[in-house]
């Protein structure tokens, strides 16, 4: 599969405020909540794991509750955005959002890539719910909302270069354009939610849903003539590292 350590090559340095501020909020939040693991006054073993639990339910999305109309349940879908379940759950996101963020953000404007990507997060959110209306379980994570960045960016830069590690290949770093790599990454998730089950995991539906609404998006709101073909030249001191 596609590691999440790739960079679009030659993407800007420039003022990206929306994106970072996000990746920000997203890192406080977790930093600050139970699943961090850092702040003693959660407790340790069975009664971290109790309040963990509690809180994923009180913030995310549990699809049983919210087609039930329970009080608060509509707003879980946006709350869910900010709330993640591990380290490894923050960072693979966050690194994802910085990649592709920065470049969709600048082509969007600051406040269209805001309501952009809490719209999109959303619904991409409440179609898995959706889809799993009987479910129970809670469901956190920006996942949905970056997979539609990710949708935005194809269409919109299919040029871009990306450099992604490829684990068959031991890990050899390779540069692709992103119309390789990202329908690349979108089969992945569509063969994996194939095999998903009603547990805990990944929620692969609502990264093919987040995906397909930022594709549509960003052909309905920019057309043929804004897609830009070809990655920006790379500033003269080389490719940033993230």
């Amino acid at each position: 599969m596609i590691s999440k350590w790739s960079r679009a090559v030659g993407s800007p340095g420039g003022a990206a405020p929306v994106t970072y501020g996000l990746i920000g909020l997203c890192c406080l939040v977790f930093v600050i909540g139970p699943a961090a693991g850092l702040n003693p006054a959660y407790g340790s073993g069975d009664a971290l794991l109790a309040t963990q639990r509690a809180y994923f339910h009180r913030w995310g999305v549990v699809p049983a509750e919210l087609f039930e109309g329970s009080p608060g349940a509509a707003l879980t879908p946006a709350t869910a955005l900010f709330v993640h379940g591990s380290w490894v759950h923050l960072l693979g996101n966050m690194l994802f959002l910085y990649v592709f963020g920065v470049m969709a953000e600048e082509r969007m404007g600051r406040v269209q890539f805001l309501l952009f990507y809490v719209g999109c997060g959303y619904l991409a959110l409440l179609g898995y719910a959706a889809a799993n209306a009987g479910s129970e379980q809670s469901l956190v994570g920006a996942s949905g909302a970056i997979s539609a960045v990710l949708g935005a960016f194809l269409y919109l830069f299919p040029g871009a270069r990306v450099t992604s590690l490829l684990p068959f290949l031991f890990f050899l770093p390779l540069r692709f354009p992103a119309w390789v790599v990202l329908p690349f990454w979108v089969t992945l998730q569509w063969l994996a939610a194939g095999r998903a089950t009603d547990g805990p995991g990944v929620a692969y539906l609502a990264h093919l849903v987040g995906f397909g609404l930022g594709l549509l998006y960003a052909w309905a709101r920019f057309g043929r003539t804004t897609r830009v073909r070809a990655a920006p030249a790379p500033a003269p001191e080389g490719e940033n590292q993230p």
